[in-house]
């Protein structure tokens, strides 16, 4: 059978395990295509996380990587000889010095690309791991880092250090030993850490990679490091080699499919070739997502994703504050779950709305089944995160008529054009007074509502999305389409699509 049927979709830390738009984008894009066989590989914590999505009958097969369990949890590895010697130990430790001095040294001359691959065939034959916990390799560290014209070498690096990138690096690497069915399309749905598995299948067995981006994986990684716990040499270890996987990912991708024109821009900034690149816009079902009807009676804003400080939910509780103290009936309606180990971060919205004054108007209403009353609780849909790619939440609330007040991070802008308010992130002045516009102009508020919906039908439907993807297959595998499928456009009564079968299906799938 062609690789156009079968693909290997690549995940890290999100379906079938998480909730949230990545999440959705993964199982709208398998659920849409029934004719497909999907391989699902998702890169995960410990490997003992639940599937919490019901996963339909073409995903023929779910495999996990645990990055922070044993070794011996990963699978289909062959087992060799444990530990290195002779000429092979010598090979590793002079790939892994070129390998270190790539990622601390963007000036040097070594080709990172080469140095992973190597790396990539140790791990392949269940060698790699020991040979990172080795003395020798943890010599091979510090002497890298601590090389005079390096910036490592002027915060002097210890020993604590050296032993703390070894292992953070060493469960980072551990995906280079998964394998990708060789009949398969290795499709990574995030750069970074979900690109291993592909490039690793692609150097050696020949497998057609695809890259897709929501967020901008790097820029996230960034960010969260700033308020890591780790001393700076360790940092800026990690950070060069994430800086260094996205290039390579970006360099050997046959085509990325950024969600949005604003990571285009970041990709080809990165090194990615131009003509390697198309934009296939996320989409929503209209039909899951019909007008949400009449308003609340109380001033509402509503807010729907999961409690996360890249939500940044701060300003939000910020904003709200400031625009009660003008309107003092205005409530603010949070609906989501808190993700695993991210109670502290609700315990702290929760303090800092009591030190605001605000607490009586906020509440958290946890996770919905039907996210459409979510955002009809509301007069006016937030979103406040710093870092979005092209969010469904912002989608969903314009297919339900609502306008939206959002932060222009990410395609926020390209989803809403003319259709709500956009205001710059962390600025909760600006955000409040958005809001105060369109509460005190109902007029305005609903005819933006009306726009919105719009948008999404002419502009942002699933079956577009889809179908994009389904034609992208078929072109990397070198499978011509059948006669009519490039044709496929979006009606312009676009209810005739709910009669497609599989289209109704979604209406009773999901998130189990």
């Amino acid at each position: 059978m062609s690789r156009g049927l079968h693909v290997s979709m690549l995940t890290e830390g999100t379906y079938p395990h998480v909730q949230g738009g990545v999440s959705t984008w993964c199982d709208q894009l398998v659920r849409g295509m029934p004719d497909v066989d999907f391989h699902v590989l998702s890169l995960t914590g410990s490997g003992r996380e639940p599937v919490t999505w019901e996963l339909p009958a073409n995903v023929y097969r779910h495999t996990t990587v645990p990055l922070w369990g044993t070794d011996e949890d990963l699978r289909g590895v062959r087992r060799g000889p444990r530990r290195l010697t002779g000429r092979d130990r010598r090979r590793f430790l002079a790939a892994y010095e070129r390998f270190l001095l790539a990622v601390l040294d963007p000036e040097a001359a070594c080709d990172f690309g080469h140095e992973l691959y190597e790396l990539a065939a140790l791990s392949r034959q269940g060698r790699l791991t020991p040979a990172l916990r080795s003395e020798a390799a943890l010599r091979t560290l510090t002497g890298v880092w601590t090389m005079r014209h390096l910036p490592t070498a002027r915060a002097e690096p210890t020993l604590h250090d050296a032993l703390t990138a070894t292992d953070l690096l060493e469960h980072l690497l551990r995906p280079l030993a998964a394998r990708v069915p060789a009949d398969s399309v290795a499709h990574a749905v995030s750069s970074g850490l979900a690109t291993l598995p592909a490039l690793t299948a692609k150097h050696f067995d020949g497998a057609p990679f695809l890259l897709t981006e929501h967020g901008i994986y790097l820029r996230e990684r960034y960010l969260g490091y700033r308020t890591a716990a780790q001393r700076w040499p360790v940092k800026a270890l990690l950070l060069g080699f994430y800086r260094e996987l996205n290039s390579l990912g970006y360099r050997e991708a046959d085509l990325i499919t950024p969600c949005n024109q604003y990571n285009r821009r970041w990709e080809e900034r990165g090194g990615a070739p131009p003509e390697r690149i198309r934009t296939v816009y996320n989409g929503v079902d209209p039909h899951l997502f019909p007008y949400a009807g009449p308003e609340p009676d109380v001033p509402t804003l509503s807010w729907a994703g999961r409690i996360d400080p890249i939500k940044d939910l701060e300003t939000l509780v910020r904003a709200y504050a400031l625009a009660r103290a003008r309107l003092p009936e205005l409530r603010l309606r949070l609906f989501g779950g808190v993700p695993d180990g991210g109670e502290e971060y609700r315990t702290k919205l929760e303090k800092l709305a009591a030190e605001l004054g605000v607490s009586d108007g906020i509440t958290f209403e946890g996770r919905i089944s039907d996210v459409a009353r979510a955002y009809g609780a509301g007069h006016v849909v937030m979103l406040s995160s710093i870092s979005e790619g092209f969010p469904f939440s912002i989608l969903e609330a314009m297919s339900c008529g609502r306008t939206t007040v959002s932060t222009d991070v990410g395609g926020v802008r390209e989803a809403v054009g003319d259709t709500g308010v956009v205001v710059p992130p962390r600025e909760p002045g600006a955000m409040a007074r958005a809001v105060l516009d369109l509460m005190g102009d109902d007029a305005r508020r609903a005819e933006l509502g009306r726009l919105a919906r719009q948008r999404v039908i002419d502009l942002f439907t699933l079956r577009r999305s889809v179908e994009g993807f389904r034609r992208i297959y078929r072109e990397l595998d070198g499978v011509p389409e059948p006669e009519g499928l490039h044709a496929v456009s979006l009606p312009a009564d676009w209810t005739t699509e709910l009669r497609d079968p599989w289209w109704s299906d979604l209406s009773t799938h999901g998130a189990a």
